[in-house]
């Protein structure tokens, strides 16, 4: 499972890990983005048992003891498993979190205390480089959800969002709605709520030129177009969910 490195966008390198057990034949990538900078960020940590490959491939980029940022969508095991064997060899470095991520998890398992991002917050990189962080609340499943976007390159950071299976190109302009579907439709790993097509809608007003996907490639193109059309997915999703009397009615 050797990390393969791809620069997506200018200054961000996505770090990708195929495990074809997972959902064979077809397996998943677990994808780490390093966006560089004079205080560069790593976006995922990672698998705890995943550290040394992905310090390796830092490794082949920067110092990995330069690392400044550790920031992640949500506190789930493949999104912020190693953060802590990051904070033992980055000194400098600090987890940067939503409010509701450090009060609920991270306040106490991070072995530094965290930076709490507002809605909205920036962290400067320094070289250009802006990340803008922005709460989704249970987009598209955890209660602390969030995702950052690199306002130079237009650049969202997805998490989880287009989850879809499979060991592409790193960098498509081609079709990940579909895919995604078909993921969701497998896994059902969405927490389906009423305010899930308009938050994913608000992603899409950013109008992003690419999108970092943490489950499959990452897409260039009309980003917005991609959201709009996930959202309405899931629009219709809760409509029949909630036709079929399996979800309740928004109030």
């Amino acid at each position: 499972m050797e990390p393969r490195i791809d620069e997506i966008a200018d200054g961000i390198f996505r770090l990708s890990v195929h495990v074809p057990e997972i959902a064979p034949p077809a397996g998943l990538t677990f994808n780490h983005f390093l966006v560089l900078g004079e205080e560069p960020l790593l976006f995922h940590t990672g698998l705890r048992r995943m550290f040394p490959l992905i310090r390796s491939a830092v490794a082949r980029l920067i110092p990995p003891e330069q690392l400044r940022w550790i920031a992640f969508g949500h506190y789930e095991a493949d999104e912020c498993g190693a953060m802590n064997e990051w904070l033992a060899i980055a000194p400098r470095a600090e987890v940067a979190h939503g409010q509701t991520g450090c009060m609920v998890s991270l306040n106490d398992m991070a072995d530094r205390t965290p930076r709490i991002l507002g809605d909205g917050e920036v962290i400067e990189l320094g070289r250009g480089k802006r990340l803008r962080y922005i709460d989704t609340p249970h987009i598209p499943h955890g209660w602390d959800a969030g995702v950052l976007y690199e306002e130079t390159s237009g650049t969202l950071l997805c998490g989880d969002l287009f989850t879809q299976l499979g060991n592409g190109a790193a960098l498509t302009e081609g079709d990940i709605v579909g895919p995604a579907i078909a993921a969701e439709d497998l896994f059902r790993f969405s927490s389906l709520n009423p305010g899930m097509g308009r938050t994913i809608r608000g992603l899409a007003g950013l109008s992003p030129r690419t999108l970092a996907l943490m489950h499959g490639p990452s897409f260039r193109g009309d980003g917005a177009g991609a959201l709009n059309a996930l959202a309405e997915d899931y629009d219709g999703r809760l409509r029949r969910g909630v036709a079929m009397g399996e979800l309740a009615a928004p109030a």
